[in-house]
């Protein structure tokens, strides 16, 4: 079973007031998001959230704040080696290679890379979560499971299916490296799920990070960050305190909420359903 711990907060944004405010209030860092080659096509009718961000933009948020600074850029392409020297000299400090199939084009980044910044990845295709431990083997910064993108490489309709039947708890098993999944927002949002039992379940599984995304930054409209940030850490704190009981209820209770009344979580997620 993972250790349980902290789970640091990296918010997407390229507005440096805002931006500078989180991470004041307690977030660990800022995600510049430049991930958008093939994207519409890929996820067209699906609502998501596609960003526009640009090199100015991360070299911008790199002068507004000393914090972590991610920037996600395209999937492997003939264009990567050039994104991965803007990167840097806009100041990065971590990359995030998405849409990740295997581990040529990982380990191609990596050489393009050459240990001049973290590099992270998302595993959010069937053909990466097949290949999570020989992923997981390689030098990488963060790894994080992208539920959305999951969803439609295995053409399901069920955003959050792979919490519940064991395919989340199977790629955090293979993972040494500091483990996301998921998003949240304030603790009293979320919708079709409750940020709340979300919330739960990353503690349950002992993620390291998340994102604050579109849906927490609609729900701070009017709100502060240094009010509304301790709050979401306080309550992780309270997760992380709960008894074993208390974590099973909410456990079963995230299960229902993302199935229906009467569904069980497959075996493997069963069995790390409680901390140990």
């Amino acid at each position: 079973m993972p250790t349980l711990t902290p789970v640091d907060l990296f918010l997407f944004t390229v507005d440096p007031s805002y931006g500078r405010d989180v991470l004041a209030a307690g977030a660990t860092g800022i995600v510049v998001d430049w991930e958008r080659r093939g994207k519409a096509r890929r996820q067209r009718g699906e609502g998501t959230q596609i960003n526009a961000d640009t090199v100015e933009d991360l070299a911008r948020m790199r002068a507004a704040t000393d914090g972590r600074l991610l920037c996600r850029i395209n999937g492997y392409g003939p264009w990567t080696a050039g994104e991965v020297e803007d990167a840097l000299a806009a100041g990065a400090d971590e990359l995030f290679l998405p849409m990740v199939r295997g581990t040529e084009e990982v380990d191609r980044t990596l050489d393009l890379v050459a240990g001049r910044c973290g590099l992270g990845i998302l595993v959010e295709t069937q053909d990466a979560v097949d290949r999570a431990a020989a992923l997981a083997r390689r030098p990488l910064s963060r790894i994080y499971v992208g539920l959305n993108d999951l969803r439609i490489d295995r053409r399901s309709t069920e955003l959050f299916r792979p919490l519940v039947d064991g395919t989340v708890d199977a790629v955090r098993a293979e993972v040494a490296q500091p483990f996301g999944v998921g998003g949240l927002t304030l603790l009293e949002g979320g919708s079709p799920v409750p940020s709340a039992l979300l919330a739960a379940e990353l503690v349950r599984l002992g993620t390291d990070f998340t994102f604050l995304r579109r849906s927490f930054t609609a729900d701070m409209a009017g709100r502060d960050p240094f009010v509304e940030v301790p709050r979401l850490l306080a309550g992780l704190d309270r997760l992380r305190a709960a008894d074993a009981a208390t974590a099973a209820t909410r456990r079963a209770e995230f299960v229902v909420a993302v199935q229906g009344p009467g569904a069980s979580p497959a075996p493997a997620a069963a069995a790390l359903a409680t901390p140990a």
